[in-house]
């Protein structure tokens, strides 16, 4: 089982958030959902808000990762993200205050707010409730 392992590395600004070896990772990307094993091909793509699951053997870790960049190479992974939070990094009750928050930012959309940034945040806030929710 060795040889199908790989190396992951996100780095967020603030911290090495991750370092280590895994036989499968998932994520998303704009453009879908990907898992990566070792040997894959070599990409670059955008990531998408999503849970970001780190399999090893048995032991799946996830997280919350927000946005960035990943970049696959045949024996290493390296993610850039802005932001990435395992489950009990996250503050439930701030978690579902701005889902209200971006909801109400949405439903009162007349010009004169970001939709996009709007809509980023409550993908945002959605993803951390249920990974605070399904621990």
């Amino acid at each position: 089982m060795a040889d199908k392992l790989f190396k992951v590395q996100v780095i967020c600004p603030e911290r090495v958030f991750y370092e280590g070896e895994c036989d499968l990772l998932e994520l998303k990307t704009t453009e879908g959902d990907i898992g990566i094993l070792a040997g894959h091909i070599p990409l670059t793509a955008i990531i998408a808000p999503g849970a970001m699951k780190i399999k090893n053997g048995a032991e799946t870790k996830v997280a919350a990762l927000h946005d960035g960049f990943i970049e696959v190479l045949t024996d290493k992974v390296l993610i850039l993200a802005e932001s990435c939070e395992w489950p009990d990094e996250i503050d439930l009750n701030r978690a579902k205050e701005a889902k209200v928050r971006a909801e109400r930012r949405l439903k009162g959309a007349d010009g004169e707010i970001d939709v996009k940034r709007a809509e980023f945040a409550l993908r945002k806030a959605l993803l951390r409730i249920d990974l605070c929710e399904n621990k």
